[in-house]
């Protein structure tokens, strides 16, 4: 006999929301709902990239085929650029310190191209929109959770799946209970995300704008300097170039951020200012964005756990990070595939058990990529203890891609599924 059907809620349409939800609608005995506060699902920003281990997940989801019509190119597995750095910030022209490269290279996407993939790829009729949670509580007597949302509207389900983003209010529910359940006040610093000390511009540009031979059309750039750097590549099959800048005072790392966040228009010279003496292919990049929009970057500090009892935190609302890796949509894409493998051999009495393989396996790899991207924009703004000794400096900036290829994301599969039988087997 098939195992009881249990239901699935996933608060939150971004892009771990919506790979978790396309992940367990194929399985028959798992009712799936997606609750997304918006009227509909929408993505932020304008690039996305992901790496080797990102992509062999979404070929075992059956979706490469249309993410290959959607990347700037059909990624071919070759060795092929991760980013090309450079010394840039002096008038005349720079020089590359490194290049680094790996299998698959930087595969790149337009954002909202990418979430279309996994929205297309939904069945009808389990998407909620409009569906803002305020609330939740696990019910002791039927082993139910109940949901509350901001339109008065309530249900149960048996598993809380978190993608509510950076902002998470199940996050925040679930650490201020954690706080006051374990009388340790010291769990309330994970609720909120830190500033990392950085201002990011971001802008557009259509390849025809710049010269044929710039190298942001052909490879991804990094063009470095002091506690500033510029990355631009390709999207939307090599139409468009994605720019996003950063300067960071290092020293207010974990402060408070008064100002808007995310998404804040702003006047060209404000961007052109920030980089003024810089090579000149940097400034005719930037130059070309005729309407920049400026972010302060924030990131969570590493959480201690992601799970309490039937219910799950997953991307963003777990280790949202700077993007200095471009590792942030993978990371959610990896929790939602390592989850969903579990959920489809979990029983409705076995998912607590299945919860803590997740965490077991997605903590500690999630919170080192975190960290690490942090790091590397350290490294790349010449920040860290190797400052601008480039023949160290170089090697120390690869390193930290090392994630990217071991353990692989199969070999993760198999040991949160080794681990759960392992719980199972003794429970």
């Amino acid at each position: 006999m098939s195992a009881p059907k249990f239901r699935v809620a996933i608060c939150g349409g971004g892009i771990s929301g919506l790979c978790l939800a396309v992940a367990l609608s194929r399985c028959p005995s798992i009712q799936v709902d997606v609750y997304e506060a918006t009227d509909r699902f929408k993505e932020i920003g304008a690039g996305v990239m992901i790496w080797a281990r990102t992509w062999r997940i979404l070929e075992k989801l059956g979706l490469g085929p249309t993410f290959s019509k959607i990347a700037h190119a059909p990624p071919s597995g070759s060795i092929e650029p991760g980013f090309d750095f450079r010394r840039s910030d002096q008038p005349e022209e720079g020089f590359r310190y490194r290049l680094v490269q790996m299998p698959f290279g930087c595969i790149r996407f337009y954002r909202v191209d990418f979430l279309d993939v996994f929205v297309d790829a939904l069945p009808p009729g389990i998407a909620h929109f409009g569906m803002r949670l305020v609330s939740y509580s696990q019910k002791a007597d039927t082993n139910e959770i109940s949901l509350e949302f901001s339109n008065g509207h309530a249900t149960t389900c048996d598993l809380l799946a978190g993608c509510d983003g950076i902002k998470s209010t199940i996050r925040a529910q679930m650490f201020t209970e954690a706080a006051e359940r374990l009388r340790d006040d010291t769990l309330l610093k994970f609720i909120d995300p830190a500033w990392t000390g950085t201002i990011a511009y971001r802008g557009l540009i259509p390849v025809e704008r710049l010269p044929m031979n710039h190298r942001s059309i052909a490879s991804p750039m990094m063009y470095c300097g002091k506690s500033k750097h510029v990355v631009s590549y390709s999207i939307s099959r090599g139409n468009i170039v994605n720019v996003v800048t950063f300067a960071s005072k290092p020293e207010s790392e974990g402060s408070s951020y008064s100002e808007d966040t995310q998404g804040v228009n702003c006047p060209q010279q404000e961007l052109l200012d920030c980089y003024a003496g810089w090579e000149p292919e940097v400034e005719q990049l930037l130059s070309q964005i005729d309407n920049p929009t400026r972010w302060a970057i924030h990131h969570l500090r590493p959480l201690p756990f992601f799970v309490d009892g039937k219910i799950a935190l997953l991307g963003d609302a777990c280790h949202a990070m700077a993007p200095h890796e471009g590792a942030g949509a993978g990371q959610a894409i990896e929790d939602a595939f390592i989850l969903a493998a579990l959920l489809e051999q979990t029983t409705i009495e076995e998912i607590p058990l299945a919860l803590k393989a997740y965490q077991r396996v997605r903590l500690p790899f999630a919170n080192h990529v975190l960290e690490g991207s942090y790091q590397s924009g350290m490294l790349y703004e010449f920040n860290s203890d190797y400052g601008e000794d480039y023949e160290n400096l170089g090697p120390a900036i690869e390193k930290q891609w090392d994630w990217v290829e071991e353990p692989s994301p199969e070999e993760e599969r198999l040991r949160a599924l080794e681990y759960f039988y392992d719980l199972a087997s003794r429970s």
